[in-house]
């Protein structure tokens, strides 16, 4: 039988189980609350925040992880013509708070409702204003295209949602933010869950004991 489910009530420690304690699919906890610091504390961990309307909140670590590792992103001759074609221009932060809404109420196939609740939003603005959460903005003849948020702890990125209301917007802003975060010397991009659009563009699985391993070392320095 497996154990039940660790509950965290509000305003509980900084606390999580051992990842090895996942249940298939990779939901570890429920409960406690999205402060900065708890969000900071868990994505140290390899443990994120996703849950829908008139759910607790669930806190998951998948084995195994999908992550795309800067230099093996793959940009294919179509999307290199479509970036080279000048169609595209791009911001960083530049409005975080329509990014991440636009990711909350883009419809997509196979899904009803978002993860994005409000909650989430108000969380994820409080840690772009502190530095932590960043946004990539994808602009075509003026107007806003796609886009992408996530968040940052030490050289690791952690990807949370991307959209696209222009055809390539959203593959165009993933080359953009790896392009960013290589500058920023970021080494891995935690991609969460597995996807035919992310694996397309370089990213792969891996054991979740060695991302945790590889995520101590890139959270430390």
């Amino acid at each position: 039988m497996a154990a039940p489910l660790a509950w965290m009530p509000e305003g509980g420690p900084l606390w999580f189980p051992p990842v090895s304690r996942a249940v298939e699919g990779g939901l570890l906890m429920a409960g406690g609350d999205l402060s900065p610091e708890r969000l900071l504390c868990a994505y140290a961990r390899g443990i994120f925040p996703w849950y829908g309307e008139n759910s607790p909140i669930l806190w998951w670590s998948p084995d195994p992880r999908c992550v795309l590792f800067p230099e093996k992103l793959h940009v294919g001759s179509r999307l290199s013509r479509v970036l080279g074609s000048g169609r595209f221009s791009f911001s960083v932060d530049d409005c975080f708070d329509r990014v991440i809404r636009a990711c909350a109420c883009t419809p997509r196939a196979g899904q009803e409702g978002t993860w994005i609740v409000p909650d989430m939003i108000a969380a994820y603005e409080r840690l772009h204003a502190l530095g932590h959460a960043h946004s990539v903005e994808v602009w075509q003849d003026g107007e806003l295209a796609g886009g992408l948020y996530g968040v940052q702890r030490g050289r690791a990125f952690f990807g949370e949602s991307m959209f696209h209301w222009r055809s390539d917007a959203s593959k165009a802003a993933v080359v953009h933010l790896v392009t960013w975060l290589r500058q920023r010397g970021v080494a891995m991009v935690d991609c969460q869950q597995t996807t035919p659009h992310m694996l397309r563009l370089g990213a792969e699985e891996i054991p979740r004991s060695l991302f945790l391993e590889r995520l101590a070392e890139l959270c430390r320095e």
